[in-house]
């Protein structure tokens, strides 16, 4: 079973286990990223950001120069920016 968007905008996934409910919370940041144009762009991306500690998902949107990065607890910024400064890319701030 899975429920989200909780009233405080964050995501919250819950899963029955043995009779009991997990719930595990998550929280998604965009950032605004600089150097993105093409799939390739997006595929290293994805890797490098996927690769961290605690991060569930990434979405690159190309057009609007944002990563959306869903983690299981606060996003690590500086983790981030520095994994897609070592892709080739530059975080230039949290998108609005």
């Amino acid at each position: 079973m899975s429920d989200c968007c909780t009233p405080d905008g964050s995501c919250s996934t819950s899963t029955t286990q043995g009779g009991t409910t997990a719930v595990t919370e998550s929280h998604t940041t965009v950032y605004a990223v600089a150097g993105m144009t093409c799939g390739h762009c997006e595929s290293v991306l994805t890797k490098a950001i996927g690769g961290l500690d605690g991060v569930l998902s990434v979405g690159v949107d190309l057009a609007a120069g944002h990563v959306s990065v869903t983690t299981d607890s606060e996003p690590d910024d500086a983790g981030i920016a520095k994994a897609v400064d070592d892709a080739g890319y530059e975080v230039t701030g949290r998108a609005a």
